[in-house]
């Protein structure tokens, strides 16, 4: 195997279960993030985020010797890098760009122990060009090394493109079961990646160039976010025309070619709400259907939110003897997604930080799969759902948690965004 030691940048959700993966495998990780109590805690044998059978895989590859973390980059085979790309800070109705701060910075820091015969893999998701700029940063870096960006398949380190395509909640199983695809910037670099994955990955390793790897990721979530952005504008115009829009679409997709996705509160999560921006912001002028089904998903948190005050003003016309100091309103469901503890992107958070704000009453929470209130909400309490469901006089659903799907609230008031207690 070429491949004796590989380092991981970045342990977040995509970094430590692939850096446990590779580690199961018996090949010793190097892993590596800025965040001292995430190298504290895997060094320690658990896990800091919540991804069911990776405390047991970083335990085992922990106590067997296989992985350790830390803070600074140390020499490697290949260098895995898994770091954040957030946007660029923009005005109001600006079109979001990507910040690739994050990416540059793991850079410069696996710069200084890079060695000829090194594989250098982009992994975070990332706009058009992003694995050529990895390249020419790492050569502006370490002119002593040549790169593939000049001299193809004879350079000394290696650069490709490999972005993550797994589902929060089954990241374990689909990391080795689902096809990759692979972008190298030369030949070498496609060949050289794909071994690196066949250690562990069980699928198919596709292989194509870096810019086509990098699009094929922006696709599949640009797809997905149009076809979400259908269902959120036909609920609310079925809401407008007093139709149930879950019965609706279970009715339309008794059509054998229709598959219509279900409605919600808008779009979170590290991928869908943020990977179309990455395709509009490239390409303005010929990216209209995906710039508008960004809007129309940006947008029903909003819609959300007016749906909560007319609750709140028939409440209060229904009790004439409360204020709205006298109403508590509970919001089920903080993360992203169902059975995580993930709340990036989180409309279900947007929404209930807005409740918070505008409210003059009690706000309160349940999200099962975290153990404290994120800072952004720290004038909400975090409950259970046997106490919500007794306090609250608005209940607000946002996430359809397993929990929720078992236990229905009858309300006059409530605001049912995923359609589990209709």
């Amino acid at each position: 195997m070429s491949f004796k030691t590989i380092s991981v940048i970045g342990l977040g959700y995509i970094g430590l279960p692939t850096a446990a993966m590779f580690a199961s495998r018996k090949v010793n990780v190097i892993g590596v993030d800025v965040n001292k109590h995430a190298v504290d805690t895997i060094n320690q044998g658990r896990i800091h985020i919540v991804e069911p059978e990776l405390d047991m895989l970083v335990h085992a590859a922990v106590t067997e010797g296989y992985l350790k973390a830390v803070m600074t980059p140390e020499p490697a085979d290949a260098f895995l890098i898994a770091v954040p790309t957030p946007f660029l800070p923009c005005a109001e109705g600006e079109i979001p760009a990507p910040d690739l701060t994050y990416i540059e910075s793991a850079c410069r820091g696996i710069a200084p122990v890079l060695k000829k015969g090194d594989l250098v893999i982009l992994e975070s998701t990332s706009p058009v060009g992003a694995t050529e700029q990895v390249a020419e940063w790492l050569a502006t870096a370490r002119p002593d090394l040549s790169f593939p960006q000049t001299v193809g398949d004879a350079a000394d380190v290696n650069v490709a493109h490999c972005p993550e395509r797994v589902l929060p909640g089954h990241v374990v199983r689909e990391l080795v079961q689902n096809d990759r695809v692979i972008g190298g910037i030369s030949t070498t670099c496609s060949v050289r990646s794909v071994e690196l994955y066949k250690i562990f990955v069980e699928g198919d390793c596709i292989i194509t160039n870096a810019r086509t790897a990098e699009m094929a990721k922006l696709t599949e979530n640009s797809s997905r976010d149009v076809q979400i952005a259908f269902a959120n504008e036909l609920s609310m115009i079925c809401d407008k025309l007093n139709i149930n829009v879950w019965e609706l679409i279970s009715l339309a997709n008794r059509h054998p070619r229709v598959n219509i996705l279900q409605p919600g509160p808008g779009v979170g999560g590290h991928c869908i709400a943020v990977d179309p921006w990455f395709i509009v912001s490239k390409t303005p002028a010929e990216a209209r259907l995906i710039h508008m089904a960004r809007v129309v998903n940006d947008s029903k948190p909003d819609w959300v939110i007016e749906k909560v005050k007319i609750a709140i003003a028939d409440f209060l016309q229904a009790n004439p003897e409360k204020t709205a100091k006298d109403i508590t309103i509970a919001c089920y469901g903080l993360a992203f997604k169902p059975e995580i503890d993930d709340l990036r992107e989180s409309p279900a958070m947007a929404i209930t930080q807005k409740i918070a704000q505008m409210h003059k009453g009690t706000v309160i929470a349940v999200e099962p799969n975290i153990e404290s209130m994120p800072s952004k909400l720290t004038n909400v309490e975090l409950v259970n759902f046997e106490v919500a469901s007794k306090a609250a006089d608005i209940h607000v659903m946002l996430v359809d948690h397993k929990e929720f799907k078992m236990n229905v609230i009858k309300s006059q008031y409530n605001i049912d965004t995923k359609g589990i207690w209709n």
